[in-house]
């Protein structure tokens, strides 16, 4: 039985060499006995701002209504973005402000200092691309804009462990080295096991595939 696999395109660019890796990554694990569903950032229309915080309710748009259901359906996430002034494009920040909220992605509990993650039992991959060199960015820089989304985001929220493969420098890179980078891709594609770790007990009945989601079966 393959894995419920959600990718996620967090560049705003459909033409983006993010964009190239995030299709090559759902053929091949489509390939490979998964099934899969897509998400562009681009086609997802929502206020990527949380105006009062948790403070006060702000309603989800029907995009991240569906982003919800098919976080919750997946076994396995795929986040493929680029790093822009050392961090995640904000639109996809946006997209974690808005969506992961208490009650949904973690739960305060009296008296304790952590609070509880709700998200267990998945896991993740991140396909980063940049232009900095990807060791000096690690090393330098200290991961900073990973570390968010790995340690801060994902982890904190219950989901691990989170793979990471940085890619890079994209600026000075040539046809044939981006050609290997996709190569590259669709092997970690085709690498990911074919049963999930720890299926997790949430099911839900997931809405049909919008303009923003791309259905694999």
């Amino acid at each position: 039985m393959g894995q419920r696999v959600l990718v996620l395109l967090g560049h705003t660019d459909p033409q983006s060499f993010c964009a190239a890796m995030a299709a090559r990554y759902a053929e091949a694990a489509h390939a490979a006995g998964h099934e899969i569903r897509r998400l562009d950032l681009a086609a997802l229309n929502f206020d990527p701002v949380l105006h009062l915080g948790y403070r006060q309710r702000q309603t989800l748009e029907p995009a991240l209504e569906t982003v919800r259901a098919d976080l919750l359906w997946a076994d396995h996430l795929v986040i493929v973005f680029p790093i822009w002034w050392g961090a995640a494009p904000a639109r996809l920040k946006g997209l974690f402000d808005r969506l992961l909220l208490p009650g949904f992605a973690f739960r305060y509990r009296p008296g304790k200092a952590m609070p509880e993650p709700l998200l267990a039992g998945r896991t993740a991959e991140l396909l980063v691309s940049m232009d900095t060199p990807p060791w000096y960015y690690r090393w330098v820089y200290r991961d900073a804009g990973i570390r968010q989304i790995r340690a801060n985001v994902l982890e904190f929220c219950g989901i691990r462990p989170v793979r990471v493969w940085r890619v890079g420098p994209l600026i000075s890179s040539s046809v044939p080295q981006r050609e290997r980078w996709l190569d590259q891709v669709a092997a970690r594609a085709g690498q990911l096991r074919t049963t999930p770790g720890r299926r997790h007990p949430t099911r839900l009945n997931t809405p049909a595939p919008s303009e923003a989601r791309r259905t694999l079966e």
